[in-house]
């Protein structure tokens, strides 16, 4: 009776772990998060691709800095810079006729949205792939070129 009972728990323990795994799977929360703070590289430019919503795109430079030794004793070498550049596509309505509006070269803002990826035929017809922040929110850290 005793095995009998511990197989029957095997077996419930079981199609109830498959469940909870499948159930799981569909429930799984996942996260595709970006922040980007830097200086718009060009002007937006709003594009309209045929039955499609209008967009937003503009370029954005990151720069990342460190000095050759760092975390030694003493730290005395050459700083190294490295900018990187980040294609940022608006399609949500009211940002996007914000970011077209206010969005100027030089401007430093802050950018949230989520990263995606894509292919597109360049004009040589060769197939290229794409990284894109698609943003859904933007903060504007400078006004004019004064500020920065």
């Amino acid at each position: 009776m005793l095995m009998l009972r511990n197989a029957s728990t095997q077996i419930l323990k079981q199609v109830v772990r498959h469940r909870t795994t499948d159930a799981s799977l569909i429930l799984e929360r996942s996260i595709n998060r970006v922040q980007l703070l830097g200086r718009v590289g060009q002007d937006p430019v709003m594009r309209q691709v045929e039955g499609r919503n209008p967009v937003t795109i503009f370029s954005m430079a990151t720069n990342e800095m460190w000095r050759s030794g760092e975390g030694e004793p003493t730290s005395t070498g050459d700083v190294s810079q490295k900018t990187t550049w980040h294609r940022i596509s608006v399609f949500k309505p009211g940002l996007r006729d914000v970011a077209y509006q206010y969005v100027k070269k030089g401007s430093r803002i802050l950018v949230e949205g989520k990263l995606d990826y894509g292919e597109y035929m360049d004009k040589n017809n060769v197939r290229r792939q794409a990284t894109t922040i698609i943003a859904d929110n933007i903060v504007f850290l400078s006004e004019n070129l004064q500020d920065q």
